[in-house]
């Protein structure tokens, strides 16, 4: 196939574009490398150092004799989607383009207006250029689990079946997300919805849970092809930053009670699950929906999880727990369905001790680059 991976600069855009070319596709990597802007902006900055996008392909050229081909731009100037779409054509896009961060968002009006505007505007722009140049194209969009919130009913994926005044349908499953860049996302899915059902595109939406790990097979193979791994209060994900706190002695800081659930993953599952869905694309029309993650936890039992690790690795770790700078519930009924990648096949990568201590070493390998003043959260929701 012809794989176009936008976002390819970013935590899974650069893992995903080598997989592909691994296999053996065409792989174009298109990025406009705002994320390094917001980092500089929040004064933030990887664990471990990234190498430019230009390095780290021609890194990958001489490791793994294959080719990647950038294109540099941004999906908000209509323009250039459109050329990269006419010229392209391609058979599949994995679009990662997209502001990720539900603090960054939060934290003034003028980031939630910017996270809304590029979101949903750029995957306004590429589905504008799909409908002309590429309607056969299967689009593969990141999505959340953050889409749903916390409601008090199971959580499907994607549809709900439901029966009022004697009358059945299938309805997109109602959302209610809990801040401007999760909100984004449903912006994305009601849109795409739309795009597949007036003008038969096809789209796999894969909402996914909290993405964890530092490591695929590609990134191994030198170290100029590692991708980015957050442990901040802005872009790092939990369990990252929990481990990167543990590792630099510094305690497990825990919001409110703690009692928040969600869905998390493996980053190598995230790149089997993209897979999968290229491998099996939507029907033409067919808006498909993918809960994308493999186990759920609390956000105290995850970090009971890595403190019982981290102090086997003779880490004196403990737990804080710190008052809740997001408004959300801290106590609820999760029962998110996670069927349908295990169902194409995706034999889930669990969070075993043997992951979290391989996690443990790498993070320790760059323990010198933690910064402890990144780990405590200085956006609060209702501040904004």
């Amino acid at each position: 196939m012809k794989v176009l991976v936008l976002g390819a600069d970013g935590y899974l855009g650069w893992p995903t574009a080598m997989h592909f070319s691994a296999q053996g596709h065409d792989v174009i990597a298109l990025d406009n490398f705002a994320k390094r802007q917001w980092e500089l902006e929040e004064g933030i900055e990887p664990l471990i150092p990234v190498p430019p996008l230009h390095r780290r392909i021609r890194t990958w050229e001489r490791v793994a004799d294959k080719k990647i081909r950038l294109r540099i731009g941004d999906l908000c100037n209509h323009r250039f989607i459109y050329n990269v779409l006419s010229e392209e054509k391609p058979d599949a896009i994995v679009h990662y383009a997209e502001q990720p961060s539900a603090p960054y968002s939060m934290q003034s009006r003028t980031t939630a207006a910017y996270t809304q505007s590029n979101n949903v505007i750029g995957t306004l722009n590429l589905m504008f250029a799909m409908h002309k140049y590429c309607p056969s194209a299967h689009l593969i969009k990141l999505g959340t689990m953050g889409e749903y919130g916390t409601p008090n009913i199971d959580i499907e994926e994607g549809w709900l079946t439901i029966e009022h005044n004697g009358r059945s349908d299938t309805v997109l499953y109602p959302k209610r997300p809990g801040s401007f860049y999760h909100l984004s996302k449903v912006f994305d899915s009601q849109n795409l919805e739309f795009g597949c059902r007036i003008w038969k595109l096809r789209c796999t939406d894969l909402n996914q849970g909290v993405v964890y790990g530092i490591h695929t097979p590609e990134t191994e193979l030198d170290a100029d092809l590692r991708t980015s791994f957050h442990y901040d209060d802005v872009f790092g994900t939990v369990l990252n930053r929990f481990i990167a706190q543990a590792v630099a002695g510094f305690p497990l800081s825990v919001y409110g009670r703690g009692g928040q659930t969600r869905g998390f993953l493996n980053i190598v599952d995230t790149i089997r699950c993209v897979d999968l869905a290229a491998k099996h694309p939507a029907d033409k029309g067919e808006f498909r929906v993918y809960n994308q993650f493999t186990e759920q936890f609390s956000v105290v039992d995850l970090a009971k999880k890595i403190q019982k690790v981290a102090r086997y690795l003779n880490y004196k770790t403990e737990i804080n727990n710190l008052p809740n700078p997001r408004i959300e519930l801290e106590d609820h009924y999760y029962n998110a369905k996670h069927k349908k990648l295990e169902d194409l096949g995706l034999k889930p990568t669990l969070l075993t001790e043997t992951v979290l201590k391989k996690i443990f070493n790498e993070v320790k390998k760059s323990s010198k680059n933690i910064h402890n003043e990144a780990f405590l959260p200085k956006i609060k929701w209702a501040q904004i």
